[in-house]
């Protein structure tokens, strides 16, 4: 009853032939005619498999526990760092010339910056622990593979004695139980006694006495952050698919590090990325105390050869001379995924998104604005060299971002929080016009001179900086509805930006005018205006609402973090409840193998009475 693995076994007693004497025929008894082996190939094989399919989702629910663990709510979430860092701009708004203030400010981007790289730490120290719990699974199944060659050697010894070993049958299926903890297999019996153990289907694990050991592998673009199960036989390696795994523990660490730590680490390369990457644009279009434009709050995002890679061997290899990069057009179109590139022509292909499968064929139309090969999801690919039919390239643009976030401003004193513009209302205008808002969306701005909207009527107006020829042209006004920039028509294209890069500035004005008032944008530096720029704080509002931005699959960029911990959360519980299915299916199956093959202790008291009382 101790011994896992072990069957019950029965004698079967078969009578002696009687002795023939003058009194008749003497009765000689019975002898054993064999040990069977109470064991059921079927209920054996369904508890198997079903052990499999359990640990593998217990492995992977377990995992993903962890995962959620790296991304905490409340006051200790990153989340409420971001909150934290955008609501501090409301007390420089309020006193832009206050040090203290603007300190504050700056220690919240500091503290922001922090959380994120703490997460991707946490990843990473997750990524390792997944790839020693890999490996090690990976020895424990080559050490169970040789295990059951050894057995079949010698069940396969035994076959010309006429009588089943039972001791090694047994011993062989607690192997084979065993290895199915770690990855699913199947079972064909030879005609010699032995058994084929067979991975993804087809791959011969163990063919009677030989083995094919299995090993961990890098994809075929060298991801560091993804694993593969192989295969070396007769010195070829064979890449397993490890959507045809099926269970087992070494599936359920597949599955989780190729697909939920990827998705956890670009959900949060994204929320990286996105906030870092409009905090720094926002904060460009300011002015700092001594008058001059501000620069980046955080590391600027760049793209290595980490975030594009190539094919590695024994893959197929690029045979042309193209090579990628990328760059950032819209940062709230940003969606948390890999992407897969492949070409058909030096100019043609295909991008797919790894997340969902969607595939995007390139050239587009329109083109690009910024003369790129492609944009995809807020990014600009461009290509350089030429490159061949069937070149392939990963790219990457999230998996490290978080990693490498920092602030790179220190000094109080430098934060821009004022507005490069401002509004003037007209000195003599009649109407209630008032203003709501003025903000500077890119640099430099669309003019150097004020730019003045002067009302023909209640609804009407023109403006000076109108191409080709100023003030001829009458133009709607509706209360509330924000009046652009306009650029002339061989002004040159602007970098893209967050937003869109052919505005220079914005404002909206409330309120009924009278004809003849004006309204002016000016530079807030002009000294014809006599406004001074130290007390305003246009910026730092700017900033502040970008708590309200659409940023992440349309929600605002303080829902970002919220967004991250449903998608986990999501994949977390429903990982949790198949668990809790496989786990019950897995028990009862056992219960019904153990059931024909299992000692019960409460039976063999029974036998033992029995034979007592008949013996007495």
């Amino acid at each position: 009853v101790n011994t896992p693995g072990y069957a019950r076994q029965t004698v079967t007693l078969q009578t002696v032939e009687g002795q023939f004497t003058g009194g008749g025929y003497i009765g000689k008894g019975v002898d054993v005619q064999t040990i069977q082996r109470n064991f059921s190939a079927f209920l054996t094989r369904q508890s198997t498999l079903a052990g499999s399919v359990q640990a593998s989702d217990v492995t992977r629910s377990n995992k993903l526990s962890q995962l959620e663990g790296i991304f905490p709510g409340g006051t200790s979430g990153l989340g409420a760092a971001i909150s934290e860092m955008l609501n501090a701009f409301s007390d420089v708004a309020s006193a832009p010339t206050d040090l203290t203030a603007r300190t504050v400010a700056l220690t919240r981007v500091d503290e922001t910056a922090s959380r994120m790289r703490a997460a991707s730490q946490a990843l990473d120290d997750l990524q390792q622990g997944v790839d020693q719990e890999l490996r090690q699974k990976v020895s424990a199944i080559n050490s169970l593979a040789r295990g059951i060659a050894e057995v079949n050697d010698q069940i396969a010894r035994t076959q010309g004695t006429g009588q089943p070993p039972n001791d090694l049958l047994d011993r062989r299926d607690q192997l084979v139980r065993e290895l199915n903890q770690y990855v699913q297999t199947t079972s064909i019996p030879a005609d010699d006694g032995t058994v084929g153990i067979f991975l993804a289907s087809s791959q011969a694990l163990v063919l009677g006495t030989t083995v094919s050991p299995v090993s961990i592998v890098s994809d075929d673009f060298g991801d560091s952050l993804k694993n593969k199960l192989a295969m070396t036989r007769n010195g070829l390696t064979v890449v397993l698919d490890e959507n045809t795994l099926g269970g087992g523990e070494v599936a359920g660490l597949l599955r989780f590090q190729n697909s939920d730590l990827v998705e956890g680490r670009n959900l949060l390369g994204r929320l990286t990325m996105a906030v870092s990457t409009a905090m720094n644009a926002q904060h460009k279009l300011g002015l700092d105390l001594d008058g001059n434009f501000g620069g980046n709050l955080f590391t600027p995002a760049s793209f290595s050869g980490q975030n594009i890679r190539q094919p590695v061997p024994p893959a197929t290899l690029n045979t042309g001379t193209g090579g990628l990069t990328l760059a950032i057009s819209d940062v709230s179109k940003f969606a948390a995924s890999d992407y897969e590139v492949s070409f058909s022509s030096a100019t043609s292909g295909s991008i797919t998104r790894r997340s969902d499968g969607l595939v995007v064929s390139f050239p587009q139309t329109p083109a690009p604005a910024s003369g790129a090969l492609a944009n995809v999801d807020g990014l600009d690919i461009f290509v350089s060299g030429t490159p061949n039919v069937g070149d392939r390239f990963l790219l990457k643009p999230f998996s490290t971002s978080a990693s490498n976030i920092d602030n790179v401003f220190s000094t109080p004193r430098n934060l821009a929080v004022a507005s490069p513009i401002a509004g003037s209302m007209g000195k003599t205008n009649q109407g209630s016009l008032k203003q709501v808002s003025i903000s500077a969306r890119t640099l430099p701005m669309s003019v150097t001179t004020p730019v003045v909207f002067t009302f023909t009527g209640t609804s009407t107006y023109t403006r000076s900086d109108e191409t080709p020829v100023a003030n001829t042209t009458v133009f709607t006004y509706t209360p509330g509805q924000a009046i652009e920039a306009e650029f002339p028509n061989n002004y040159p294209t602007l970098p893209p930006t967050y937003n869109d890069p052919l505005t220079g500035w914005t404002f909206t004005l409330q309120g009924s005018p009278k004809p003849g008032d004006t309204f002016t944008v000016i530079d807030i530096k002009d000294p014809a205006y006599g406004v001074d720029y130290k007390l305003n704080s246009g910026n730092a509002t700017a900033m502040m609402n970008l708590r309200d931005m659409a940023m992440f699959d349309g929600a605002a960029l303080t829902d970002g973090y919220a967004s991250l911990i449903s998608q986990i959360g999501i994949r977390s519980q429903s990982a949790a409840y198949a668990s809790e299915v496989s786990s019950s299916i897995a028990t009862n199956l056992e219960k019904d193998r153990t059931g024909v093959s299992g000692v019960n202790l409460d039976e063999e008291a029974a036998r033992m009475i029995q034979y007592q009382q008949s013996y007495q």
